[in-house]
């Protein structure tokens, strides 16, 4: 059984099944117009393909919870779960520090990490929570927290794959501050609080059979990215876009591409993969999709405090919503 979204989501959807036509496909998305339409187009290629939907919400606690009881009444288990439902609401060029960019040289590394130059306004959820860290990583991880029998002490090992970024980095996130309520970096801040949760999730379940990997997509577009700029002026920026790709590996530009890691992972052994490397789809100027591992830079004591952290917010989030437990 294996549970994703679309976008991304949708071409990995295609490529797990040119993988393996047996699979039985569990997807995952906010409703059911949207989910109906992702399994249409998963169908209309693979019309012999076993693919069920659930609806969720991981912005909001109370669909992860109903969510999570119906997969375990559902499945006896799952054998992949890929997290890569994410948010970048109301994103912004800094186009000062583009330019600044431009004349240090530095502008190959801004645009292939978005580094300096996106800024997100972010907000509180209906659970009192930021809702980029509520719907990119703790919707995430009070799912798997709550999939545990499903996950845990099976024949063959688990996986979780989630899809983090080349964002993610250490100087955007805070350990006084891990929602990112005071920042305008909100979506590195949670893709790094998504590289240590699941560096701390491997110490704790692999010895239960559960093993965590995370993985970059490169730089696709998509809905997400399409509303960073209007589209006229994306159509404008394609032809350069391409012509980058021959210097920026990671710009893998189309779904298919960008799911290229997912799929690799999906094939590979995972007692033998290393916990603290990130997994990057990468694209050749050619067009030669391959994936290269990337040490990732996590300090694992301040992931450990974060994991604590975390934690904490799930027993209070649980007594919450007691009700809608076992």
């Amino acid at each position: 059984h294996r549970i994703v979204d679309s976008g991304v989501g949708l071409a990995l959807c295609r490529r797990l099944l040119e993988e393996d036509g047996r699979i039985h496909l569990c997807i995952a998305c906010r409703n059911a117009q949207k989910n109906e339409d992702t399994r249409d187009l998963i169908l209309a290629t693979y019309p012999a393909a076993q693919v069920s939907t659930v609806e969720v919400d991981l912005g909001n606690l109370a669909s992860v919870l109903r969510v999570a009881r119906e997969l375990r009444c559902r499945f006896q288990r799952l054998d992949f779960v890929y997290l890569n439902a994410g948010i970048m609401p109301n994103p912004h060029v800094n186009f000062k520090a583009l330019w600044h960019g431009l004349l240090t040289g530095k502008v190959l590394h801004m645009l292939t990490t978005a580094e300096g130059i996106m800024t997100q306004t972010d907000r509180l959820n209906g659970d009192g929570l930021q809702e980029v860290f509520a719907t990119n990583l703790f919707g995430h991880f009070m799912l798997v927290r709550q999939l545990e029998p499903l996950l845990c002490g099976n024949e063959k090992p688990s996986r979780l794959i989630w899809t983090s970024s080349s964002n993610a980095r250490e100087s955007a996130f805070s350990l006084s501050d891990y929602q990112h309520a005071k920042g305008q970096e909100s979506y590195s801040s949670s893709k790094y609080a998504t590289d240590l949760t699941s560096v701390v999730l491997n110490r704790k379940f692999n010895k239960q059979g559960l093993y965590s990997s995370v993985v970059c997509p490169g730089l696709v577009m998509s809905n997400m990215t399409y509303r960073i700029l209007p589209v006229f002026l994306w159509k404008l920026l394609m032809p350069i876009m391409w012509l980058i790709r021959f210097f920026a590996k990671t710009y893998t530009l189309t779904p298919y591409n960008g799911a290229e890691a997912h799929v690799w992972l999906f094939k590979q052994k995972p007692e033998y993969l290393d916990a603290l490397v990130k997994y990057h789809s990468c694209t050749s100027g050619l067009g030669k999709n391959y994936v290269e591992p990337r040490k990732m830079d996590v300090d694992e004591e301040i992931a450990e405090k974060f994991y604590q952290k975390l934690l904490e917010l799930e027993k209070q989030s649980l007594e919450k919503y007691s009700d809608l437990l076992d």
